[in-house]
């Protein structure tokens, strides 16, 4: 009985460590997690504005191709992505939303006036609350929304070469080009 008490206990680890190591290796994406929030409209919640421009609402996306991004000027991810976010603001079609995640306005504000300004409007959420309609549970997330707006991509983490080559910049690519008018 007391071989049986010692060899279970051994098996169960292995069986585990069996697990964790083919999900480990099995090559999938870990940035790509679902949300169900895709195909489905923007969420509604109010973002105040940092400093004077407009307040984030679910209006803001209608009749425009939108990327969200949520960051902050604590978030190292964030100033290593800033100059992906930099280039898109001058994509023809797109609006740059950026949420600014539990930080200082003062921060903020120092973080774009040092790195630049790529979005058209900032709504802020110094607690971290509002976010969580979106599925946000850090920094930096991105989301595309559609002219319909309602959202169509997610990505966990940052923005880069690799991301817009893949899936996410397949979806933004192909909103741009569809709700670009006839020449």
């Amino acid at each position: 009985m007391s071989r049986a008490l010692i060899i279970l206990p051994l098996v169960a680890f292995l069986a585990l460590a069996g697990v964790f190591a083919w999900r480990v290796t099995d090559g999938q994406d870990r940035s790509v997690i679902p949300s169900a929030l895709i195909g489905r409209a923007a969420p509604a919640e109010r973002f105040p504005a940092l400093g004077d421009g407009p307040d984030v609402t679910a209006d803001a996306f209608e009749g425009r191709v939108s990327l969200v991004n949520v960051f902050a000027s604590w978030c190292a991810p964030c100033r290593v992505e800033h100059p992906v976010l930099m280039a898109l603001a001058a994509e023809d079609g797109l609006q740059m939303i950026g949420l600014n995640y539990k930080d200082r306005p003062t921060a903020a504000r120092a973080f774009l006036d040092e790195l630049g300004n790529p979005y058209d409007i900032i709504g802020v959420d110094p607690d971290g609350r509002r976010v969580i309609e979106w599925g946000v549970y850090g920094v930096p997330e991105s989301f595309i929304i559609g002219p319909d707006g309602t959202v169509r991509a997610k990505h966990v983490g940052e923005l880069n070469a690799d991301v817009l080559a893949g899936p996410f910049g397949d979806t933004l690519r192909r909103l741009l080009t569809q709700n670009t008018p006839a020449s």
